[in-house]
């Protein structure tokens, strides 16, 4: 059984920075792609950022150029590095596990986190 593991939520003020933690256990972590997704309160689940099993990495728009997904097989965890954050990044943060599909797409996430909050005020 997979389980994922998130921490580092909280509230922060814009132009701040947060680091969010995701701890799996459950599955050989390094042949997976992982994923982060965030929904905030009366919005859809969206695409954040991903790493495949290699390191190649992916960012949604929203993010690039202010957040950083990395991973570290040797203790399976994923981290999101989320600087100069805005107000529209308030959302619940989810860690997801790729089940070898598109990396974009929530559907092809097959095993997820309970989420931290991240809540940016202006």
């Amino acid at each position: 059984q997979v389980q994922l593991v998130e921490s580092g939520g909280g509230l922060v003020q814009a132009g701040g920075s947060l680091r969010l933690s995701c701890a799996a256990s459950g599955r050989t972590f390094s042949w997976y792609a992982m994923g982060w997704f965030r929904q905030a309160p009366g919005k859809e689940r969206g695409f954040v950022a991903a790493i495949s099993p290699g390191g190649s990495t992916y960012y949604g728009d929203s993010v690039k150029g202010r957040f950083t997904i990395s991973r570290d097989n040797a203790k399976n965890m994923v981290y999101l590095q989320m600087n100069n954050l805005k107000p529209e990044d308030t959302a619940v943060y989810y860690c997801a596990q790729n089940r070898g599909g598109n990396y974009y797409a929530g559907q092809q996430y097959d095993y997820w986190g309970q989420g931290t909050q991240v809540t940016v005020s202006s």
